[in-house]
């Protein structure tokens, strides 16, 4: 089902600006030109220069009264230093933006992460360090290497979570940088692992009692996947170290009550290459697809791995993975190649060209006994950036995921859809609006839920007809729209979120 704007609803739009700074926005920084070329979803990824606090948005609808905290958004949002603008969409530097909801009344905020790449930018109109598809000026260094040159701050623009005791924006490569949820402000560098030198991936799985399973992936040889369990503030425990000589570019994993599943995808590197290479960190991972898709299923207990081969494919996010007649099966957001990441670059973006590909929610099913593993399409939708009722069905069979998805790749030019589908059924409920642009649907669960779907689902949009963006709230079950608070200005287009306490 798709939900045409109301005359009611252009009546409220067309005052929320102005009551909403003379509720209590300040300016921080001078805004500046976006440059866009047309309203349409190109202008997300144009970048945001300025800093705002708004005390209250003007809301329509209404948020339930049961929802509080806040929704903190991570994602870059500056993408031209002094002369040169990033290569990649992964590229920008950090900002924060927090919607503050309390007893049906949201605030929000936004605050660039003070990062050592922010500073640079900022006070010497300079790219000084390295990011995942753009590398500094050679100048800089003289002729040293350049690739692998770290901040000490990162430009941790992918994701935000609680750490320990601390409320961290995370990147793949580097320390997790801490932040005060409620001012935004950078508080510097976290003092929990993951040391300089290897991928950790930001989508650990946590579980009750401040525990957390995730990866790691060294850099420097000899490089293996290390699988770690870490539970409050003790050191963690490894549960399996697989050796490999080039590993594969991973972003995220599955999670059952037994075992963890490693998806590597035929995207490899020669851990020197990146030491001792001029490119940007990804130029340096080929795609080997003779070499096939291997998953590794480390059961939780033992430490066991087990080695499963299938086809080649690609795959960023996974969805969900449960156990159950003996075999696992996966859920995941599947490419058919890395070609996405190309398509990602700004270049391409920011003009006229084919839209980037979304992916294909697939289901993995994993005979451990048998060593045999089989594939379908669960939903026609394409879908990423998915989301589930975390708490009830993380590891768990399950009904619902939420994500973004396109109507159609050869006429929608981006994502232009939410998307919550029926995994049993196969079929998808639809949130579309013309000119809009959702983020990423970050499910929350109601108090007294009693179905997987009882809640809401929170999503950043950009209007682009508007030149803004504006919080939606979604009903979990219609997922249909109960609420929306408008900001006065365009948020460019981020990664990850989560709603946090206070």
């Amino acid at each position: 089902m798709a939900h045409d704007g109301l005359t009611r609803r252009s009546l409220l739009r067309r005052g929320a600006g102005a009551a909403a700074l003379a509720a209590g926005a300040s300016a921080l920084e001078a805004p500046g030109a976006l440059g866009a070329p047309a309203a349409d979803w190109r202008l997300g990824f144009q970048s945001l220069r300025k800093e705002v606090r708004i005390g209250r948005l003007g809301v329509e609808g209404r948020v339930p009264d049961w929802l509080g905290g806040t929704l903190v958004r991570n994602g870059p949002a500056l993408y031209e230093v002094g002369d040169r603008t990033f290569n990649h969409w992964f590229d920008g530097l950090a900002m924060l933006h927090a919607f503050s909801i309390s007893r049906g009344r949201v605030g929000y905020a936004n605050r660039f992460l003070r990062s050592s790449a922010y500073r640079a930018a900022k006070e010497e109109g300079l790219i000084r360090y390295s990011e995942f598809a753009t590398d500094p000026c050679p100048a800089i260094f003289n002729g040293a290497q350049a690739t692998f040159s770290l901040a000490p701050v990162q430009n941790a623009n992918v994701h935000v979570g609680r750490l320990a005791r601390h409320f961290v924006a995370m990147t793949e490569v580097g320390l997790p940088v801490r932040f005060d949820p409620r001012t935004l402000r950078t508080l510097g560098v976290s003092d929990v692992e993951p040391p300089l030198g290897q991928i950790e991936t930001v989508h650990a799985h946590r579980l009750p009692g401040r525990r957390r399973i995730y990866y790691e992936i060294p850099l420097l040889p000899p490089s293996r996947y290390q699988v770690k369990d870490a539970r409050g503030g003790r050191a963690p425990r490894q549960l399996a170290a697989i050796p490999r000589k080039e590993p594969a570019y991973m972003h995220s994993f599955g999670l059952t009550e037994r075992h963890v599943v490693l998806t590597e995808a035929p995207f490899v590197v020669d851990p020197l290459k990146i030491i001792t290479n001029w490119e940007p960190f990804i130029s340096n991972y080929r795609w080997e697809p003779s070499r096939g898709a291997t998953f590794f299923v480390v059961n939780r207990r033992t430490g066991r791995v087990t080695r499963l081969e299938t086809d080649p494919f690609f795959v960023f996010h996974h969805v969900n993975a449960f156990e159950r007649d003996g075999k696992i099966t996966l859920d995941l957001c599947g490419y058919d190649d890395p070609g996405v990441i190309d398509a990602l670059y700004l270049d391409r973006l920011r003009g006229r060209g084919r839209s980037a590909p979304l992916a294909e929610l697939r289901r993995y099913e994993l005979d451990l006994s048998r060593k045999r593993v089989r594939m379908r399409p669960l939903a026609e939708p394409s879908l990423e950036l998915p989301r589930i009722n975390y708490e009830r069905a993380n590891g768990r069979p399950y009904r619902y995921a939420y994500g973004i998805s396109m109507r159609d790749h050869r006429r929608s030019g981006y994502v232009d859809q939410l998307v919550k589908v029926d995994v049993h059924r196969g079929e998808a409920d639809v949130w579309r609006e013309k000119g809009c642009y959702p983020g990423e649907a970050v499910f929350v669960p109601s108090p007294h839920a009693r179905r997987e779907d009882d809640g809401v689902a929170l999503s950043v949009v950009l209007d682009a007809r508007r030149r803004r963006s504006f919080l939606l709230v979604l009903d979990g079950r219609s997922f249909t729209e109960v609420a929306r608070a408008e900001v006065p200005h365009h948020i460019p287009y981020g990664f990850h979120g989560e709603l946090l306490p206070g």
